[in-house]
């Protein structure tokens, strides 16, 4: 009995003992967390006005790049640039201004760190930036090349890729092209910049073509000559330009003239000179008896195909059927 109840006070006091142990630790742990937390508060109190600073010269730089970047819109705009160089004179000022000032903000935060490590690390890390994100730095850089070409510009009409409109906006990442049927599409600047584009506004004029066919028993050269003058005669053809009438092909019903003359650039200007055009010679040729032939079709068989004319008797009971098929 004695032996028994010695056993349990001895398993008492080691649990007890134990308790307090875990007890100890946790205390410990959590002095441990309690001083940290007390020393990150007393380093970030520390740190505050040096945060404060930064923060100001931050602001600085901010009102810096607003001021210059209008002044280098203002300055290209005055030299005559083209509203996509503009825009990209303004971007590139603005970016390069807050670039510096970032820099600067960091040595300050960061005393232990200089303007050549910063650099370093931004090197680094532009390379594995520019792997992770590839297709927008192509298409940064594509976009940069387009504002920096003479050709397309805001408001040209063009053709890429089977996309055609005109261009509504050119930014650094992409270019805004809306549709004749007033639908707008947001093409990446590097497939306008890696594919053929077609500029259709490039020059205020531009050539235009349509065919025209008369019957085979129209004399070719009154019919060229007709065809000719009646387009020169319209308001909307260039009259410093020549038009051009050619005896194109012998086509399945009629002789084909492909006619050319020069009108304005823009699509709706193509599509009135062209409604003009059509209407112009379809009226000559009216008036002068020629034939605009519709596609005819000749039959040939190889063995003789027996005809029965039909009679007046023979069709008399196939009409008396009718009529009885009626009263009935």
């Amino acid at each position: 009995m004695q032996d028994s109840a010695a056993q349990n006070a001895d398993a008492v006091r080691a649990s007890g003992e134990g308790v307090i142990e875990a007890v100890g630790d946790n205390l410990s742990l959590l002095g441990t967390l309690t001083g940290q937390l007390t020393e990150m508060a007393r380093g970030l109190i520390e740190a505050l006005p040096t945060l404060a600073i930064a923060a100001v010269v931050l602001i600085i730089f901010g009102f810096i790049a607003s001021g210059l970047s209008k002044l280098a819109s203002k300055a290209a705009s005055k030299a005559g640039e083209r509203p996509s160089l503009v825009n990209l004179t303004q971007t590139l000022t603005k970016v390069g201004v807050w670039i510096v000032g970032i820099l600067l903000t960091m040595t300050i935060v960061f005393p232990s760190m200089t303007l050549g490590s910063l650099v370093a690390a931004l090197g680094l890390g532009s390379v594995a930036i520019g792997f992770a994100f590839q297709d927008v730095f192509e298409n940064f850089l594509a976009g940069i090349l387009l504002m920096l070409r003479e050709k397309m510009r805001v408001g040209d009409h063009i053709e890429c890729e089977g996309i055609s409109g005109e261009i509504m906006k050119i930014s650094l990442r992409e270019t805004y092209i809306r549709k004749l049927s007033n639908e707008v599409t947001i093409m990446p600047n590097s497939m306008l910049f890696k594919n053929p584009v077609e500029i259709h506004t490039d020059f205020p004029m531009r050539r235009h073509e349509i065919v025209a066919g008369v019957s085979y028993d129209t004399d070719a050269d009154m019919a060229r000559d007709l065809i000719q003058k009646t387009v020169e005669g319209c308001e909307l053809v260039a009259k410093d330009k020549p038009v051009q009438v050619f005896a194109a092909e012998f086509a399945d019903s009629s002789i084909n003239y492909t006619v050319r003359w020069w009108a304005g650039s823009k699509p709706v200007d193509m599509h009135k000179s062209r409604d003009q055009v059509v209407r112009a010679i379809k009226r000559a040729l009216d008036d002068a008896g020629i034939e605009i032939p519709f596609p005819y079709r000749t039959l040939t068989f190889k063995e003789p195909l027996p005809l029965k004319r039909l009679t007046g008797g023979d069709d008399q009971p196939a009409k008396d059927n009718e009529a009885g098929k009626d009263t009935a």
